[in-house]
């Protein structure tokens, strides 16, 4: 059983978050909830039961869940956040690695969110928070990614990725310093992730960072050498875009 909490000051959301739960994730057991901030603290705080999920609308009456969060420090059960926020909130969670749901919940998006939590221990969550808090405040500020990997969570600077490589449902990531981490998270999630950041996928196996690029060699297809050596291939119907890309790049745009 994974014990949780909820804060959410929406009835309404409240019951269907609970009720959701009780159909579709019924191994968890809710110990408490609270709809604002001062007794969310409070609630946590005199639990006996240390929880190992807290569910969180962000926005409360009494202000932003993040305030609690400094207060609660060290924090060390999951967080998934339950949002009608922006498409940058989500882009935070993303890069920090913490889970979200968008309101009205979806099923299927709350099973995978639920999901993901037994894999995140230990779960380093105060270091996960503080990539999303600084995200959040500065929309250019996402600098370093948190990735779940089979054997723990790693904190991993954007510049220090050459590439990512697909295998089934899981992807690896190549360091500049040679290490290779291996994601539970499919290349799709992270192409979407990381496009405005300079990187780029070539083909249905590979997404590269467009800055350890050494050479692209025309041909059949044609193929790239990045600066660890490795021949990554430029699929033929990727191939256009891909040109075009190195054209912008080119010319500075």
């Amino acid at each position: 059983m994974l014990k949780a909490v909820i804060i959410e000051d929406e009835i309404k959301s409240l019951n269907n978050l609970k009720n959701q739960l009780a159909q579709h994730c019924p191994d968890v057991e809710i110990l408490a909830e609270a709809s604002n901030i001062e007794d969310g603290y409070e609630m946590i705080s005199d639990l006996e039961e240390k929880p190992d999920l807290a569910f969180f609308d962000i926005d409360l009456p009494d202000g932003l869940i993040f305030t609690m969060l400094e207060r609660l420090r060290p924090i060390d059960f999951e967080i998934i956040f339950v949002t009608g926020q922006s498409e940058h909130t989500l882009r935070a969670c993303e890069f920090a690695c913490i889970g979200y749901i968008m309101k009205p919940i979806n099923p299927e998006r709350l099973v995978d969110a639920v999901s993901r939590v037994r894999t995140n221990h230990p779960n380093r969550m105060d270091q996960r928070l503080e990539i999303f808090s600084n995200g959040l405040s500065n929309p250019n500020s996402f600098e370093k990614l948190s990735i779940a990997g089979v054997d723990g969570i790693y904190f991993v600077n954007l510049k220090d990725i050459i590439r990512f490589e697909a295998e089934d449902n899981y992807t690896h990531i190549y360091l500049q310093n040679g290490d290779r981490i291996t994601a539970s998270k499919t290349i799709k999630a992270y192409e979407d992730l990381l496009a405005p950041f300079n990187f780029y996928r070539v083909h249905k196996r590979h997404v590269i960072n467009l800055n350890y690029m050494r050479k692209f060699v025309k041909g059949d297809g044609g193929y790239l050498i990045m600066d660890d050596n490795i021949k990554i291939e430029v699929s033929r119907r990727r191939r256009p875009a891909f040109m075009e890309q190195m054209k912008r790049l080119q010319e500075g745009l």
